[in-house]
């Protein structure tokens, strides 16, 4: 992995990534924290891909120009939840607790992104736990276990031993999107690959999954955007 500056106002620095499976040069700007990376097949020169870079400057400054930045989680952020925005407040007690438009979090500020985190970390699991039980039990196939991690390239992934790996922030989406994913990879526990049969099993699962899709296509990288960090 390398880098490399675009000169110009402001200089632009960019990540160079070889990767043996990419089989074209892409660009890609991080939703969470604007960081430009270009990855190139291994056997293309490092110089066709600032040439590339340089050839989408102009698209490359206005998708910078419009970044949103980080969002901190504080007293007054609005947070999804189930696809639904929340405004968190601060409260007493020890639970945390949600109404139809806030999500009241117990103890001082600082402590808050750390304590929501792991309150939305067991909703996803158990919203995960149903929705792949109940996938799994309609397609006649055992998974070995479910983990949950905060992965930025994928948002979920089964093994060749049926172990089922998912984002926790799924519970930031839709119950129909996080409902899609679960019935995605559940599928792989018949098809280990993306081909027609495959499809036609998630289509069986879950009915038609392209406006699931779609909005995590149109929406998924955003959701990167809120800081959970300690």
């Amino acid at each position: 992995m390398g880098q490399f500056t675009l000169p110009g106002n402001p200089p632009i620095p960019v990540v160079l990534r070889k990767s043996a499976r990419a089989r074209r040069i892409s660009l890609r700007v991080s939703q969470l924290d604007g960081r430009v990376t270009v990855t190139l097949p291994t056997r293309v020169p490092e110089r066709e891909a600032i040439a590339f870079v340089r050839d989408k400057e102009r698209w490359l400054r206005g998708h910078l120009d419009r970044h949103e930045g980080p969002v901190e989680i504080a007293p007054g952020t609005v947070v999804p939840l189930r696809g639904a925005p929340l405004t968190v407040v601060q409260g007493q007690g020890r639970r945390i607790l949600h109404s139809a438009d806030t999500l009241t979090v117990p103890g001082p500020a600082e402590t808050m992104p750390a304590r929501l985190r792991g309150w939305l970390r067991e909703q996803a699991r158990n919203a995960l736990a149903e929705a792949s039980d109940r996938h799994s039990a309609a397609l006649g196939r055992r998974y070995a276990r479910i983990t949950l991690r905060d992965t930025r390239s994928r948002w979920g992934s089964c093994t060749a031993d049926g172990a089922l790996m998912y984002s926790w922030r799924l519970i930031l989406t839709p119950p129909e999107v996080l409902d899609y994913v679960a019935a995605h990879e559940v599928a792989h526990l018949r098809h280990m690959d993306h081909s027609a049969a495959f499809w036609d099993t998630v289509r069986g699962l879950y009915g038609d999954w392209r406006s699931a899709r779609a909005w995590l296509r149109d929406n998924g990288a955003a959701l990167h955007r809120y800081r959970f960090d300690d």
